[in-house]
């Protein structure tokens, strides 16, 4: 497969809110399974998704923070809710609110792996979402993730004590 990644182009994929796009990766984040909307939406058959990582999909507008404290909370063993701009292979793109699962070893109870199940966000949280990544990109380019996460935090620390990452698009509906 190439390594080349499609050219964004500023085009939406619409979805369907009745199906879920869901996808299995290692504890590298590495595809092992993925259902049929999902390669229906991103335009990859299944077995160009099978062994390669997950951020085959990344849009460039997603800001690296926002993966950093996805990854660190889904190592540490405790599931998450994120929104994430996904890219297409043909170049458009899509926005999934995913929800994190671990997998874990039934007799170890090792982590073995992820699952996420996503589906379509509402326009008003990619409305807020969208300018909070693109700065959060912006700042990663001038100043690194440091720089974003700082930002980051000062957002959460303006909409409330209690709001962290994970819980920003209850909060968000909640304050807008």
């Amino acid at each position: 497969m190439s390594n080349e990644r499609p050219v964004p182009r500023n085009e939406e994929i619409e979805l369907d809110n009745t199906k879920y796009i869901e996808s299995e990766t290692d504890t590298k984040g590495i595809i092992t399974d993925a259902n049929d909307y999902f390669c229906e939406i991103s335009g990859y058959k299944k077995e160009e998704l099978i062994g390669q990582p997950h951020n085959i999909v990344r849009h460039p507008d997603m800001p690296k923070i926002a993966f950093k404290l996805v990854w660190d909370r889904i190592k540490s063993g405790k599931n998450i809710n994120a929104a994430i701009k996904n890219l297409a292979k043909d170049g458009r793109y899509y926005w999934v609110f995913t929800h994190f699962e671990i997998i874990r070893d039934i007799n170890t109870k090792e982590i073995t792996g992820y699952r996420a199940y996503r589906k379509a966000v509402s326009r008003h949280v990619k409305e807020i979402l969208d300018p909070l990544y693109k700065k959060l990109v912006e700042l990663e380019k001038e100043g690194g993730m440091e720089a974003s996460e700082k930002y980051l935090n000062e957002v959460l620390a303006e909409a409330g004590e209690e709001v962290t990452f994970d819980n920003l698009l209850e909060e968000i509906h909640r304050l807008y």
